[in-house]
């Protein structure tokens, strides 16, 4: 399925800081925000992908973006690439908090070194980041976590993401109430499974497995980065004034459960069908 950005809303002028936006979703964001006017700074560990997405977004978009290694575990680290951005591309109104990581694994399988090694990606880098950028701010601002379903629903396989993400959703709701008086919005989107990324190549590897998925979902397919793009570009901009401490969810209807026909359908009205 091929989504319509929606052109309506504009961020000319304004400026992204965006982990994780190498690759996979964050980048796609990353061109949706580009695509609307906003320059962006995509940051990761890896200094060649950085490049190489920065150059990705410019082909793709015309646009302006910027590419850099930091790593998000690493808050001097985060100042320094901060500074360095602003320098070039001015000060963000805009930072998206969305490097990640997952593994599949049952909890009695996971060491305490990988259990941790999630939360710091996932939880402790939701807040290197969003910290390390705010005396750099230009306000108003909004802040956008990528959170996940994982972060209200209990899944097997996923205690680390599970525990992770129900923390990176309560400080979303925590920095709202102490930073959104001061013209800062806070704010994440949960993502269901998203088309082309390596949380769906993980957990569902084959086509098989990503159409037995696709199936138990309410929309009945996987979501776009097109899509979660839409929506992030809407929480940057004035008609979401009054959202705060949201947890916006943009999943197909992930967090209903199974939604498949035949969990749907009652086993006697098959029967007689």
């Amino acid at each position: 399925m091929q989504t319509q950005i929606n052109d309506t809303i504009s961020l000319q002028g304004r400026v992204a800081f965006i982990s994780g936006g190498t690759s996979g979703l964050n980048l796609g964001i990353a061109k949706g925000l580009v695509r609307r006017g906003a320059a962006v700074l995509v940051f990761g560990r890896d200094a060649a992908k950085a490049a190489a997405a920065a150059k990705e977004i410019t082909a793709e978009t015309g646009g302006r973006a910027m590419g850099a290694s930091a790593d998000v575990r690493d808050y001097a680290s985060l100042t320094e690439t901060f500074a360095r951005a602003a320098g070039e591309l001015g000060k963000p109104s805009i930072v998206i908090a969305g490097a990640a990581g997952n593994f599949p694994a049952p909890a009695i399988g996971i060491s305490a070194n990988g259990f941790k090694t999630v939360v710091d990606i996932d939880l402790l880098s939701t807040f290197n980041v969003f910290k390390a950028s705010f005396d750099l701010l230009a306000k108003p601002a909004s802040l956008i976590a990528i959170s996940a379903p994982q972060g209200v629903l209990p899944r097997p396989m996923q205690a680390h993401v599970c525990a992770a993400k129900a923390g990176v959703n309560m400080l979303v709701k925590c920095l709202a109430m102490e930073w959104s008086a001061g013209g800062i919005r806070v704010n994440a989107i949960s993502p269901g499974p998203i088309q082309g990324t390596e949380g769906v190549a993980r957990l569902a590897p084959t086509d098989a497995d990503r159409q037995a998925w696709a199936s138990r979902l309410a929309i009945r397919r996987l979501g776009t980065a097109e899509e979660l793009a839409n929506v992030a570009a809407f929480l940057c901009t004035e008609q979401a004034s009054y959202m705060t401490g949201a947890i916006v969810d943009c999943d197909g209807g992930s967090q209903f459960g199974d939604a498949s026909a035949d969990c749907l359908t009652p086993p006697v009205a098959r029967k007689k069908g």
